[in-house]
């Protein structure tokens, strides 16, 4: 007879460097004691120092995708990471909209480097068809800023910002601090009305590539292992804060964390 494990599935990108994307949340969900799947959404070319092509994969082959594994294996939590265009978004809010597990939902953007991973025109579809279907949205500062539309860069703004995310429908919102311009890295969570603050020092590298797939990975994890939602983002940001802190410095950019930081859950 088998061991039971808890099952996580991330729908997202591939990084063939293996720091971000679904290479970094397989790492993430194995380090927590998590069964991991993984639906990819695009490809990309790209290293610790630049990404230079994206290409996403058909809608219809990620909808197969994701139904192919949550018929067969269902998870106990989702998240998403890059989707790449509209057309994706649509397909994974549809079958969101049947999911019996919290989906998490990582909005990414923008690479580390700073190029798009989402299709011009995208965003919109984002927020009005995939963020009701989310159980939480972790948006760092920059991703704050695109969907509530207001400038975020202090935690006064953090919590405008969340407001606003949460209006779009989401049963909660945490907007990530870490790149706050000094002091120790917050995160302010808004769930059932409630403010929680999540506090680590701040970490002086240039090896972060992969952080916020980490951290939503993390948390995607703990959830699946049953853990309450201010748990599982405890336990997720002291796995971060250690990955990056003890990160290998490989490559010859911004460098991957070290997956193979404790998990403290």
């Amino acid at each position: 007879m088998g061991v039971a494990l808890p099952v996580a599935l991330t729908i997202a990108g591939s990084d063939p460097s293996g720091g971000a994307g679904v290479q970094a949340d397989l790492k993430t969900f194995h380090q927590f004691g998590v069964y991991g799947q993984a639906v990819i959404t695009l490809l990309t070319v790209q290293n610790t120092v630049g990404v230079t092509r994206v290409e996403c994969m058909a809608s219809d082959l990620v909808a197969e995708q994701i139904r192919a594994v949550v018929s067969d294996i269902p998870p106990a939590a989702a998240k998403t990471g890059a989707l790449g265009n509209r057309e994706i978004i649509e397909a994974v809010a549809g079958l969101a909209a049947d999911f019996r597990f919290p989906l998490i939902v990582d909005p990414v953007l923008v690479s580390k480097h700073g190029a798009a991973l989402l299709a011009p025109g995208a965003i919109d579809v984002l927020k009005t068809r995939l963020l009701p279907r989310a159980f939480l949205v972790t948006p760092n500062l920059e991703e704050a800023a695109m969907l509530a539309a207001i400038e975020v860069s202090d935690v006064d703004s953090m919590r405008a910002a969340a407001r606003k995310i949460l209006a779009l429908g989401p049963q909660a919102v945490l907007v990530k601090g870490g790149h706050l311009a000094a002091g120790d890295a917050i995160d302010v969570l808004l769930n059932e009305g409630e403010w929680t603050e999540f506090t680590a020092p701040r970490v002086a590298t240039c090896h972060t590539h992969g952080t916020g797939c980490t951290y939503s990975a993390a948390i995607t994890a703990c959830l699946a292992a049953g853990q309450e939602l201010p748990t599982a983002i405890r336990n997720a940001k002291r796995y971060i804060t250690e990955a990056i802190r003890t990160n290998p410095g490989l490559g010859r950019g911004s460098g991957p964390v070290n997956h193979h930081a404790p998990a403290n859950a």
